[in-house]
């Protein structure tokens, strides 16, 4: 018998992959191959939808470091709130992304996020 991870682990290992900087083995693990991803920047599909969102991330923010600020999960749907600071010095404060696991995949993603240019970044560290 198969056991399949809890939303809540497909999740967890998702965060620990980023921040390990393992796009590829994040893919192998935790997405599904028909996988819907959804942003500001458009609909995509499949793994290859998510290596173009994470290229689009890394092109406004290089060499991020990014922070967990909630994590929630709920039955199969999680939700994490994020924010990071680039080496260009552009910031986002409040990003969003929303997933639905299913059978210990992740069948769908939203991403959401406002980027702060780093002249925009030191007005608003001085704010607050």
């Amino acid at each position: 018998m198969v056991v399949l991870r809890s939303a809540k682990d497909v999740l967890q290992d998702h965060l620990d992959r980023r921040k390990a900087h393992d796009l590829e083995g994040d893919l192998t693990c935790n997405y599904d191959e028909n996988l819907i991803v959804m942003s500001k920047d458009g609909v995509f599909h499949g793994k290859d939808g998510i290596r173009h969102t994470a290229a689009i991330l890394r092109r406004n923010l290089p060499n991020a470091k990014f922070s967990y600020d909630i994590v929630r999960v709920e039955g199969e749907i999680a939700l994490l709130s994020w924010s990071a600071e680039a080496s260009n010095g552009n910031i986002v404060c409040e990003g969003a992304d929303t997933f639905l696991i299913k059978d210990g995949r992740i069948v769908a993603q939203t991403i959401h996020y406002g980027i702060r240019t780093s002249k925009e970044s030191a007005a608003y560290r001085k704010e607050t």
